[in-house]
């Protein structure tokens, strides 16, 4: 998790780390080209601009990113930020990474880092806008969990990085310090995420649709700790995988969201934490 992996970051910027060009994103499709369209960067995390399955082009657009790289901290264990104001921006990037616009919220609509590690933020615009004004259109987050063996793409919007691997499999529960995080996607060990890729957008190669949020990587095979989280089994033991990153599942997300893009925890399906 890396303090919103910021730790990292400190050290690479001193060292006048320069950010890594292109590669190539997902429209849907058999075997869909990945690229940096939808993604955004966030003054110390990765995000993505996104749909749920049924959001409509007129209705306000929603960011993706981590409970972690909230500008107001990360949350504590038990803590839902809902519904709060905010007018952070973020730059939206095209296809090939170049910066396209800067976009602005209105407020955090979700954030926590209990169970998961998420942060939802809505624009002051629509999706119809910002498709007829930069030719962007959002990621659609997949309402299906992810499938061990699937083929993804980590797209970091931060460093312009697209890190490609597979889901290894899921934690039962990963805890990093004070949090615990419930199923959990393992990479392989192709993913080696770094900071600043927190809240990149997990996408499946073949769909094109976001199927979790990166948040953290075991940095030293510390067990536990700030940088090294751990997995623990439903029998309680405790596995360290060093070197190897994790992503939060989203498929859970559309089921907390009604029409207009309105969050309510209280829906059929909807397993977010509540405060």
């Amino acid at each position: 998790m890396k303090k919103p992996l910021i730790g990292m970051l400190a050290t690479l910027l001193a060292a006048g780390a320069t950010t890594l060009a292109g590669a190539s994103q997902a429209q849907a499709a058999p075997s869909a080209t990945v690229n940096f369209a939808g993604t955004v960067a966030l003054s110390n995390c990765s995000g993505s601009l996104v749909r749920m399955p049924g959001s409509a082009a007129s209705d306000p657009a929603l960011v993706l990113s981590n409970g972690h790289c909230l500008e107001s901290g990360m949350p504590g264990p038990g803590q839902v930020v809902l519904n709060q104001s905010s007018s952070r921006t973020f730059t939206l990037l095209s296809a090939t990474g170049g910066r396209l616009a800067t976009l602005r919220a209105t407020k955090v609509v979700y954030g926590a880092m209990t169970d998961t590690d998420v942060s939802i933020y809505q624009l002051n615009t629509s999706y119809s806008s910002i498709q007829s004004r930069y030719g962007i259109a959002p990621l659609t987050i997949a309402a299906t969990h992810p499938v061990q063996g699937t083929s993804i793409r980590v797209v970091s919007g931060y460093w312009k990085k697209i890190y490609s691997c597979s889901v290894d499999g899921f934690a039962y529960r990963l805890k990093e310090a004070d949090w615990t995080f419930k199923d959990s996607v393992r990479y392989t060990s192709g993913c080696n995420v770094i900071g600043g890729t927190s809240g990149s957008p997990v996408v499946d190669a073949s769909s094109g649709q976001v199927v979790a949020v990166n948040n953290t990587i075991n940095e030293s095979g510390e067990s536990c700790t700030l940088d090294n989280p751990c997995e623990v089994d439903q029998s309680g033991a405790v596995t360290v995988h060093q070197g190897i990153g994790y992503a939060q599942e989203t498929y859970g997300i559309p089921a907390c969201f009604a029409a207009g893009n309105r969050l309510d925890l209280t829906l059929p399906g909807c397993t977010l934490p509540r405060p």
